[in-house]
């Protein structure tokens, strides 16, 4: 069976993410004993008992989802379950290219740590960004009529493409909210403000970008050793000199799950499962195949029911 592992990203986390998964399994402790020992942090406290604030802020969130996820992808392995292709949404993107051989664990978990200070610092000192910065899902809208309409209006992108009638847009708080009045009177169903951070996936970011492929110049990414996706592209990542080039392009592009989500079924993808907190991919899913089922692995419960 051709299975697939799907890493979650930001919005995913919450207070007490991982503890019964590190409560059960000593391949986790391990993991948890390798990213404090890497990041010199104290993980489990973040993680076991950061508040939903704490963990909200981007220099928190990139590290505790990763570590998540890479918790939770340690202990599928070794209970017989792997993938034969991985992609990951947004940050969750970094937790893929573990799984695909590109980066180590060892590298991955101070990178996203370097990644979320690189993101917070800039969203903090932009002068773009003095009024604030928003994200917000629109709902019941074509991504065409979502782009279309947000289109000219200043500071303000569709950033995440989710789902064919979920779309997310982000920019500055004034740009959201001329956007938002706009998609409204455009026919928008619903449209959702976010609790992020930052105006992730858009051109504001470009100072991130910079320093953040500055920081990775100096590091290894391998070859891939099976299929992974890119947000940056939709396509596979054919080499680690590509997988670098995309990972700094990832912070200002638009997220193109759906077209991930459209060549992985194409290209036989049989068996799909969510690794990390939460069930948002698992919901895109549903609208990319109604035959293959997304699994869910928040919690060792659910995890245990895989097979």
């Amino acid at each position: 069976m051709k299975r697939s592992f799907l890493f979650p990203g930001q919005g995913a986390q919450y207070p007490g993410m991982c503890r019964d998964f590190y409560d059960k399994a000593e391949t986790v402790k391990d993991l948890f004993n390798i990213a404090d020992s890497v990041t010199g942090r104290d993980l489990k406290s973040l993680l076991f008992d950061g508040s939903a604030e704490d963990l909200k802020q981007t220099e928190n969130t990139q590290i505790a989802v990763t570590l998540m996820n890479l918790s939770i992808r340690r202990y599928l392995i070794a209970n017989g379950l792997t993938a034969e292709s991985t992609a990951g949404f947004s940050l969750g993107e970094f937790s893929a290219m573990v799984e695909a051989g590109i980066l180590t664990e060892e590298q991955v978990l101070p990178m996203v740590i370097e990644r979320g200070e690189i993101m917070a610092r800039v969203a903090k000192e932009n002068p773009a960004l003095a009024g604030g910065s928003a994200m917000a899902a629109v709902i019941g809208m074509s991504s065409e009529d979502v782009s279309s309409n947000v289109e000219g209006i200043e500071d303000a992108y569709a950033a995440n493409f989710n789902a064919p009638t979920q779309t997310v847009i982000s920019g500055t708080a004034a740009g959201i909210e001329a956007a938002t009045a706009k998609l409204k009177e455009a026919g928008a169903r619903r449209i959702i403000p976010l609790k992020v951070s930052g105006p992730f996936h858009t051109p504001l970011l470009d100072d991130a970008k910079k320093y953040f492929v500055k920081y990775i110049s100096g590091l290894e990414f391998k070859d891939p050793v099976k299929p992974i996706y890119s947000n940056v592209t939709g396509k596979r990542i054919g080499s680690g000199i590509e997988a670098r080039e995309l990972s700094g392009l990832q912070i200002i592009s638009a997220v193109k799950w759906v077209e991930i989500e459209s060549n992985m079924i194409s290209e036989g993808v049989e068996s799909v499962i969510e690794v990390g907190p939460g069930k948002v991919l698992t919901g895109f899913w549903k609208s990319a195949s109604k035959e293959i089922i997304c699994q869910q692995t928040g919690t060792v419960e659910e995890t245990d029911k895989i097979n």
